[in-house]
């Protein structure tokens, strides 16, 4: 039976204790909070459209002519879109010092117009320009985007030198808009951003626990199915953790506030995946390897589902649905409610006393829930401070207490000074994708013009988006292909602009739709903008009067000679094929893997203090840029079959690395101040090797004429002899201790056979 509250949640019975739960509407909003984390793409989304709205708005009452009306609409959304400074006050300068760039790119624009010669080489060097001012940072890239956009806005609405005073008043008014809808209509500060990021860490989280919910109850023929479901609600957990991690600094004002989120986060993290593998190790006839969680495809253990109408099974499903609940419900909703309840139960499980009798892998899951639910109650803390601890159990008290220790130990540690390197010459980036896309874009102008000598500069935009966010020959080729494949299905939406004909309005409302589209879909799929962006510009060519059946063909046309003289300068012009980025990247991982393992076990083996969450931190981003460049060799389209299956093992073995690195990382990070671990000098053997071997396969990845073998032997627990580790208090710390290392030792070793290093002797 079902209470339902004025503030649209409701109670359940769950185990006589009646918990709360979530309307319709609350849970469709944590649906959109998980979808699009800390609603980025939302806010993009409605701060281009109103900023474009706005200014059309004061257009017409000022009863402009449409071509002023299009330049303003466009100018609006360049000046909304190219700014991604996160600080309010930085924005602001960027966005005034982009005013007078853009007037004079107009400028230049309307008198080259008809210099065909200078206009084309003037084009060329300010793409150039355009692009190295990426090495700037934020603002460099927004003027240099203000700078391109503009320009490509005044061949696309005609400009000319009697045109220009409409312009300058089209162009300054759509700055203005911009910035009344960026700092009062639709303000985002780092605050705010971070405060929706955390919820969506929390819906994704209790996400990821549905998920788990489907696994445990799944039939074998659904098995597959229900754990690519956990594949991808761990993925999302992580892309959500890694976007809280990159907005701490700027989104909190205490740097110890900062880093003790950042902890907290990471456990929820670690203990909802441990969660996972547990679950999947109770239902296979075996201990679950952690790959299995990162190789899409991988084989699905073998096994059963857990019995049935038994009571242990229905416990643990009612316990694993609390422990949903409890990540969702806020604090401030606790009143009146057995939560509490629930809550001192779930921790309980930490105590072998409150395990229920049940074969030992079913007893580590309701351990697992018993982890999690610590880590979830350390995360309330963290987000939403202190809490009522009338109610609590002796168990509870002690996860308290816990968490209470290792807030002082985060509070008194001190942040590491990171210094990199940086390319000079050709070498640095931004140089040479200035240089690739000065040639493509030459070489767009040139087949463009062949094509048609007005609408020549949609190949030079194709030109300049393919590089965009691109480092390897392999992106720009798979990035030119879905923007073909997207200009390809927005002709189909080009036939609005037939049946809007001239019905202004009506056809800046479609335009506006497709604006919002544009930037919602844009980090899901080039594929999706590109079909918006198409649609939208025949909505533009309409109101222009120049749109035609011919358009559809030509645009398509242009599009894909831009991608090809794009695809050719990046081949051809100081090239970095996907091979030597991919490589490079390897490397860089394998060394962040080798710096966080090293540490954490160095200090879990009783050495000094070290900066483990800005260590663990950097091997995942190192890890995502990794992810993100091998999606040439592991696209759809890719033929090699082999080579696309070597790719996925490679990274999903990383990303496993990954995890059990982070776990020991955050086991070390207790060190000295907790009251269950204490540190074990022999762990340093363990480490040596693992490290070691992690090196040796980095060798081989910078040169393949390395011959360093990895090194193969007994398992980590053989290798250490009773002592310390086999007292009874650390035993359950020490064993996930020890069960990390050796799978760590374990996934490094099969690193070794995808990239073809040799293996040593096995050693006694």
């Amino acid at each position: 039976m079902l209470r339902r509250d004025h503030d649209g949640t409701w109670e359940r019975e769950y185990g006589g204790v009646r918990v709360a739960g979530r309307s319709v509407r609350v849970t469709l909003w944590d649906r959109i909070a998980a979808s699009d984390p800390g609603l980025l793409r939302l806010t993009a989304g409605l701060r281009t459209v109103s900023a474009v709205a706005l200014t059309l708005a004061v257009l017409a009452l000022l009863r402009v002519g449409v071509p002023y009306l299009v330049a303003g609409a466009m100018s609006a959304m360049v000046a909304t879109f190219a700014i991604r400074e996160k600080e309010r006050a930085r924005q602001a300068v960027t966005l005034a010092l982009g005013l007078p760039v853009a007037l004079a790119s107009v400028s230049l624009g309307a008198l080259l117009n008809s210099r065909l010669v200078a206009g084309d080489l003037f084009f060329i060097a300010l793409i150039f320009c355009a692009v190295y001012s990426r090495r700037f940072g934020d603002r460099g890239t927004a003027l240099g985007l203000i700078g391109f956009q503009v320009y490509f806005l005044s061949l696309f609405v005609g400009a000319t030198v009697p045109a220009l005073p409409g312009l300058y008043g089209a162009i300054t008014l759509a700055f203005v808009c911009s910035a009344v809808v960026r700092f009062a209509l639709v303000p985002e500060t780092p605050s705010g951003v971070l405060d929706r990021l955390r919820r969506a860490f929390r819906a994704r989280l209790a996400q990821l626990l549905a998920a788990q919910v489907a696994l445990l109850d799944a039939d074998p023929e659904d098995m597959e199915k229900a754990l690519d479901e956990v594949r991808h609600r761990t993925a999302a957990l992580h892309e959500t953790a890694m976007m809280i991690q990159g907005r701490l600094e700027r989104g909190t004002s205490d740097e110890t506030v900062a880093r003790l989120v950042q902890r907290r986060i990471a456990d929820a993290e670690i203990a909802a995946e441990r969660l996972g593998l547990l679950l999947l190790t109770a239902r296979s006839a075996e201990r679950a390897d952690s790959l299995t969680l990162h190789l899409p495809g991988a084989p699905v253990p073998s096994g059963g589902p857990l019995p049935e109408g038994d009571e242990t099974t229905a416990t643990l499903r009612r316990d694993l649905e609390a422990l949903r609940l409890l990540v969702l419900r806020p604090v401030g909703q606790e009143t009146g409610t057995a939560l509490s309840h629930v809550r001192n139960r779930l921790l309980g499980y930490r105590d072998e006393d409150n395990l229920p009798p049940a074969p030992s892998a079913v007893q580590d899951v309701f351990r697992g829930i018993g982890e999690a639910a610590r880590a979830v109650l350390g995360l309330r803390i963290a987000l939403e401070g202190p809490q009522d601890d009338s109610d609590d159990t002796p168990a509870t008290t002690r996860s308290r207490e816990e968490l209470d220790a290792e807030d002082a130990a985060i509070g008194g540690s001190e942040e590491a000074a990171r210094e990199e390197g940086e390319r000079t010459g050709l070498e640095r980036p931004t140089t040479r994708a200035a240089v690739q896309v000065a040639v493509g874009s030459a070489l767009a102008i040139v087949g463009g013009e062949l094509l048609s000598g007005q609408r020549w500069y949609w190949a030079v935009l194709t030109c300049w988006i393919v590089f965009i966010n691109t480092a390897s020959t392999g992106e720009i080729l798979v990035k030119g292909y879905r923007r073909l494949l997207g200009t390809v299905l927005g002709v189909v939406g080009l036939g609005l602009a037939g049946l809007v004909g001239h019905h202004t309005w009506t056809a800046f409302a479609l335009v506006l739709v497709c604006i919002f589209a544009m930037f919602y879909t844009a980090p899901l799929s080039h594929t999706l903008m590109s079909f918006f962006v198409t649609a939208m510009l025949g909505l533009l060519y309409t109101l222009l009067n120049r749109y035609s059946p011919a358009v559809l063909v030509l645009r398509i046309e242009e599009t894909a000679l831009g991608a090809v003289c794009g695809i050719v300068a990046a081949a051809l012009v100081l090239p970095v094929n996907t091979d030597r980025r991919t490589n490079e990247l390897l490397g860089t991982v394998l060394a962040r893997l080798a710096d966080v393992t090293d540490a954490a076990v160095d200090q879990l083996s009783g050495g000094p203090a070290a900066d483990l969450l800005d260590k663990a931190r950097d091997l995942d981003q190192a890890l995502a840029d990794l992810h993100d460049s091998t999606q040439p060799l592991t696209h759809p389209i890719m033929p090699l079959r082999a080579r696309r299956d070597t790719a996925r093992y490679v990274v999903a073995t990383l990303e496993t690395c990954a995890y059990h690195a982070r776990s020991l990382a955050a086991t070390a990070e207790l060190l000295p101040e907790h009251p269950s671990i204490a540190a074990d000098p022999r762990l340093r053997r363990a480490g040596r090797r693992i490290v070691g071997n992690i090196e040796a396969i980095a060798a081989h990845v910078t040169d393949e004429r390395s011959t360093t073998p990895i090194l193969t032997g007994p398992s980590i627990a053989s290798m250490l002899k009773p002592g310390t580790l086999g007292a009874p208090r650390y035993d359950r710390v020490t064993d996930r201790v020890l069960r990390h290392l050796q799978r760590l030792d374990e996934a490094v070793a099969g690193l070794a056979r995808p990239l073809h290093v040799p293996v040593g002797a096995p050693q006694r």
